[in-house]
């Protein structure tokens, strides 16, 4: 993430999301620590895109997947994916 997007978090907030492995800790750490985070800081960690390329369909096995979520910004409350080869819908 870059660091101008961090402005606003405490320094213990940034040292534990640069901590974070891959966006799913950085979302998890973000509502584990009630930080609001901006559309902007959310498109950073979600890669600027829903696509997402690091699960794979059970059925097809395709990696071309849409994320679909639910909620707001930052209370998701239900998030699932859809192979754009089948259609299968994966469970987040």
């Amino acid at each position: 993430m870059k660091e101008e997007l961090l402005k606003g978090l405490t320094e213990e907030q940034v040292a534990k999301i640069k901590a974070c492995k891959n966006q799913e800790e950085v979302l998890a750490l973000a509502k584990e620590e009630g930080i609001e985070l901006t559309d902007e800081q959310l498109e950073a960690v979600n890669g600027g895109a829903c696509t997402v390329k690091k699960k794979k369909c059970p059925k097809c096995g395709s990696e071309d997947l849409i994320e679909h979520r639910t909620g707001d910004s930052c209370h998701i409350t239900e998030l699932w994916y859809e192979c754009k080869n089948c259609g299968t819908r994966i469970e987040g």
